[in-house]
């Protein structure tokens, strides 16, 4: 099978792309004639983890506050969010290489949002009747060639093949219905990823055998994942999923777990400055290990200080930022000593949930407040990331009682916080509550949230040694 639907080139190439954009740009805006005004709802997330359960990417889905939003609005409202907060001019395109999945609608093809992401970071997941739709072709032809993806969604089978035709009508026929011929529905030669729902076997097959060989085949992901044991089956056939909810938190520990001897050196250090002892004890402390010392500096350097001053020791670093910071960096240090490599996106959701809470306290708070509040996000999770249970982790590292009291409880001061960005992690059904409770908008913590995604980039776990 051939998909030579792109033969154009040069000023007809941009008009295909251009064209059908622009003529129902003013039809999307009249879909949503209050689109400039801000969203309301919350931002949350499915995770997409490759078998070694590393993040490849972002599903961003949108709970509005109203039962009543239509798809279009829920589009619009993510698109404007994500565009607002992860695209800037300067930096550019704030996730790297990670790609972001948006569930579209066929009025929201046309938004003007969508012209400002980077094509080729951004796969738009449609159904089969959009797909299906003649009317809807130009229009999706014109983002394939611009780089966009397309993941068709929400299919139990797809149309069966139409049967060969004889060599009299085959001779007759145009190029176009050729093409046509070897499309089902017409629209497949689009589709770029395919949602094989709970690991369907015949969608996995069509997804990897559909195309020809020497072509890019169609990336398969599973969308429908019940738990751990489902996902390690998908993983053993080399199937992406998305994990979202608690469904993406590792599994409890139980008693018996052990620490990675990285981990209880780590500890020790946090222990010396919480005793107050001397820099030169903590570097003699640090002394038997090179490379985490080494590591330490670098997420000092590129988290905390920037590229105006580089610390070259921690005498500079204490000098520079206080016992405080190093405290917290320390335990940004701890989350990433686990040597699991099934656990590496663990990290990343500790150390982002610390960055969420953080930002959101930002303007509440005292500035004071902005390390313990993001020692409350991060070692909330922290039992999960170094699989030892939270009673012996908080035994060993004595936190301050407001952080403690957020974790275990989610009370205090800053409990609440972390109960929000839980929620935004899960489905955000209690965000709207919690947020009002605290005086947060959901401006705020939608950007805050995709902030805290964003910065966690930077920070990378222990490789195995």
């Amino acid at each position: 099978m051939q998909f030579n639907i792109f033969r154009r080139r040069g000023h007809a190439l941009e008009t295909a792309i251009t064209q059908p954009l622009a003529e129902d740009q003013a039809k999307a805006d009249a879909a949503e004639p209050n689109a400039s005004a801000p969203a309301d709802g919350f931002l949350t997330y499915a995770l997409q983890l490759d078998a070694q359960r590393q993040i490849k990417g972002y599903k961003f889905d949108w709970r509005a506050v109203s039962d009543t939003a239509s798809d279009c609005y829920r589009f619009r409202a993510v698109l404007s969010t994500v565009v607002s907060n992860l695209k800037s001019a300067k930096g550019g395109w704030r996730l790297g290489k990670l790609v972001v999945y948006l569930d579209a609608t066929a009025e929201g093809l046309a938004f003007k949002e969508l012209q400002a992401l980077p094509p080729e970071s951004v796969v738009l997941c449609l159904r089969l009747a959009e797909l299906a739709d003649k009317k809807l072709r130009p229009r999706l032809e014109a983002l394939r060639a611009q780089g966009f993806g397309i993941m068709l969604c929400n299919v139990e089978a797809l149309p069966a093949a139409p049967e060969p035709r004889s060599p009299e009508v085959a001779e007759g026929a145009d190029a176009s219905e050729e093409a046509g011929a070897t499309d089902p529905f017409g629209g497949l030669s689009l589709v770029t990823h395919l949602d094989v729902l709970d690991g369907r076997k015949e969608l996995v097959d069509i997804a990897r055998h559909l195309r020809p060989p020497g072509t890019p085949a169609i990336h398969p992901i599973a969308t429908r994942v019940a738990g751990w044991t489902e996902f390690d089956a998908y993983a053993g056939r080399r199937l992406d999923a998305f994990v979202r909810g608690r469904e993406a938190i590792a599994a409890e520990t139980g008693a018996g777990g052990a620490m990675h001897p990285e981990s209880v050196l780590i500890i020790r250090v946090m222990q010396m400055i919480q005793r107050n002892e001397g820099v030169r004890a903590i570097e003699a402390a640090l002394a038997h290990d090179e490379a985490l010392t080494a590591r330490l500096l670098q997420h000092i350097n590129i988290l905390a200080v920037g590229h105006n001053v580089e610390v070259h020791s921690l005498h500079h670093a204490v000098g520079l930022l206080g016992y405080a910071a190093l405290f917290r960096w320390l335990s940004l240090l701890l989350a990433t000593s686990t040597k699991a490599s099934g656990l590496a996106y663990m990290t990343k959701k500790a150390i982002m949930r610390g960055r969420f809470v953080e930002l959101m306290g930002q303007g509440m708070l005292a500035a004071e407040a902005s390390d313990e509040l993001f020692l409350a996000g991060m070692f909330s999770l922290i039992d999960r990331v170094l699989g030892v249970p939270m009673q012996e982790v908080l035994a060993k590292v004595h936190l301050p009682e407001p952080v403690q009291e957020a974790i275990r409880t989610r009370g205090g001061v800053y409990g609440p916080l972390v109960a929000l960005a839980e929620s935004c992690e899960t489905d955000a059904s209690e965000a709207p509550a919690l947020a009002a409770s605290i005086g947060l908008s959901a401006e705020k913590v939608n950007a805050s949230h995709l902030s805290a995604i964003a910065w966690a980039l930077d920070v990378n776990p222990a490789k195995a040694r």
